[in-house]
């Protein structure tokens, strides 16, 4: 089994497209006003409105902006470069200025639109780098 897609659910799809399409530089595909997503090498952001939960079962499958457990991370060459390209967005969305973790990945850590959080890392150590070396481009 391989995790391939992670959903984000909201009121408003447009404005969190064009927010992780600035975040990872990637131009998202737009199938429908309520449903895009954002394709990385390795898996998917989908964002859909709540309107398709319907699709689902109903709007009680899923609160749009309740997420408070859940980060979303992207592998990057750089937060530092990251940090300095996305200095004007983060003045209103950033958690943590890049930081270098325990484990060996330097983080950035910022929150979307919607109160997600999302973590841009790179690995700066061997071991760390060892770990994503199939995924590092």
């Amino acid at each position: 089994m391989n995790l391939l897609s992670i959903r984000i659910i909201t009121t408003d799809v447009e404005k969190l497209v064009v927010f992780y399409e600035k975040i990872t530089g990637l131009t998202a595909i737009r199938y429908t006003e309520d449903f895009a997503e954002v394709r990385t090498k390795t898996a998917t952001l989908a964002i859909g409105s709540t309107k398709t939960l319907q699709l689902f079962g109903g709007d009680e499958v899923a609160t749009a902006a309740r997420n408070h457990s859940a980060i979303i991370e992207f592998l990057s060459k750089s937060v530092d470069d990251d940090y300095e390209r996305l200095t004007e967005i983060l003045r209103s969305c950033l958690v943590q200025e890049p930081t270098t973790m325990p484990w060996g990945n330097r983080s950035l850590l910022l929150r979307d639109p919607d109160g997600n959080l999302i973590n841009l890392f790179t690995p700066v150590t061997t071991e760390a780098i060892g770990r994503f070396k199939n995924n590092l481009e």
